[in-house]
């Protein structure tokens, strides 16, 4: 639980960060790095609402069979940015993401930032990430240090700031509901087919919208935000 001193240290950092994106908000978006974690099942069932079919008033319903998600699945770590994806770490079976795991990920996402940005390490990363223990991680941490990034934390107790979650994976899972895939490498395939044909609005729009979050969440001293 955060103490009131940690808080009012947090809001601090954030009002700085807040600074910057109201006098430049596009130096700002052009900055900022983000992630998050994801498991991407073999079959996920359609929605009622994407696998309603016409029908004529006077035939009988169609039956539907309640389906859940398969076993199968596997875990994406997706780091992107206003321009797109930088990389994506799928977990492989029987590892779990912990704080030494996650911090070997940090030196790859530079080494991809720069050899697709130019400047962007110059200009400096405002890197973004949830609370999950392992982000958080003391070795974690000295990773991101190490790799020359600045933090872009959280307000307190504003668990809806992260892209990836109002944004990128919403997308994608309404994508690929419905769709069955016979192992790992299919599904893959399937998250890196889509990323790819996405246009670069796409991704900006996702973090045009972490600016408006962003601000309005300071504004309210941490208070949860939705939209």
């Amino acid at each position: 639980m955060l103490t009131e001193e940690n808080k009012k240290r947090r809001l601090e950092i954030s009002k700085r960060n807040l600074e910057m994106l109201t006098s430049d908000p596009d130096e700002f978006c052009h900055r900022v790095v983000t992630m998050d974690e994801t498991w991407v099942h073999h079959f996920d069932p359609e929605t009622k609402r994407q696998s309603m079919s016409w029908k004529r008033p006077s035939s009988p319903p169609i039956k539907k069979f309640r389906v859940a998600p398969t076993a199968g699945k596997i875990m994406a770590s997706v780091f992107w940015d206003s321009d797109g994806i930088l990389f994506i770490d799928y977990v492989p079976k029987g590892q779990t993401i912990t704080g030494p795991y996650y911090a070997s990920l940090i030196p790859k996402v530079r080494e991809a930032i720069k050899k697709t940005r130019r400047g962007k390490l110059s200009s400096g990363v405002l890197f973004l990430h949830d609370n999950a223990p392992a982000h958080r991680s003391e070795v974690a941490l000295q990773a991101i240090h190490s790799a020359g990034f600045e933090m872009l934390d959280h307000p307190p107790y504003s668990p809806d700031l992260a892209p990836s979650d109002f944004h990128l994976f919403p997308k994608l899972k309404e994508h690929i509901r419905g769709t069955k895939f016979v192992d790992d490498d299919a599904v893959m395939a399937a998250v890196n087919k889509f990323f790819e044909s996405q246009e670069k609005d796409f991704f900006l729009d996702g973090i045009r919208k972490l600016e408006k979050r962003y601000s309005k969440c300071i504004k309210l001293e941490g208070d949860y935000v939705e939209k």
